[in-house]
Formats: C-alpha cells, structure tokens, sequence
C-alpha cells in the first residue's frame, strides 16, 4: 500500500487538540514523512520541547532534548521551499532542521506569529486551523505536554 502525502490530522495534547491541514501538492515528501512517522506511532507521547512565548513550539524529538530525531526516508530529506509558502501569519507548521539545507528529520515547529525571519530557511507543510495552540499558549505560556496523532484522511 502507497503512503498517503495529503491528509489533516488531529494532533491530540494535553493541553487541547491542535487540527492541522497539510500541503501534500506543494510539499510531497515532507507531508509522507510527517503521516508515515504519525501512523508509525512515531510522535506518540512526545513532548514540545522547544517552546518560544510569541514565536513558536518545536516538537518531533523522542528524546526530548531537541537534538534527536529520525526521518521516515532513513536519512535526513531534503529542503522543499516553495516561493508561495510564506511565514506570513501564526499557525504555520513546518520542519525545523540543524540550521544546514536539507536536514529535515521527525523535528516540526509550529509558528504563534508571522516569522519572516524563517523565509527560504525551512520547508512550510501545513497550517493550523483554529485557534487551540494560540490561546494554550499565548494565554498560559504552556504547551509543554504530550503529543499523539491521532486522525488522518
């Protein structure tokens, strides 16, 4: 069976449930790596660990210190920039890597403001819909909680 690269999930937190639609047209492989290691069970009970009051949250590490993580592909995959994808607004999610060009691996973030200093340096592939991941953090500063997808279509 072919792994799908277009879907929205449910990300399910202790603090809410975050509803993400994804960009499969425009980003392919990072939206398969995303669903296969979500179906995997890859990003159950993982932690944010990176959390930045009106910035963003940075999950996707098991080992929950931010310097691990695994692709799907079994190698970091490359950069997929998009001239039409933009860090433009709050709720855009999009693969965090080591600050080198094509180091994506299970590590994603989420922005909780425009972020233009992000542009051309991290592949975009989905948004969130709602306002859940804003008003846990934004409000609260907390966000700190575990993580299990747990929808996908």
């Amino acid at each position: 069976m072919a792994l799908p690269t277009r879907g929205r999930v449910i990300v399910e937190t202790t603090a809410g449930e975050i509803d993400i639609e994804l960009w499969s047209k425009e980003t392919p492989k990072a939206c398969r790596n995303f669903l296969a290691l979500a179906m995997e069970g890859y990003y159950d009970g993982v932690i944010f660990h990176r959390i930045v009051p009106g910035f963003l949250v940075q999950t996707g590490d098991r080992t929950g210190t931010g310097g691990g993580g695994e692709s799907f592909y079994g190698e970091p995959f490359e950069d997929e920039i998009h001239p039409r994808l933009r860090f433009a607004h709050r709720g855009i999610v999009a693969m965090a890597n080591n600050g080198t060009k094509n180091s994506n691996d299970s590590q994603f973030f989420i922005t909780l403001d425009r972020a233009d200093e992000l542009h051309g340096k991290h592949t975009l592939f989905g948004r969130v819909m709602g306002d859940t991941v804003y008003s846990t953090c934004y409000q609260h500063h907390i966000l700190s909680q575990l993580i299990t997808v747990s929808q996908m279509s």
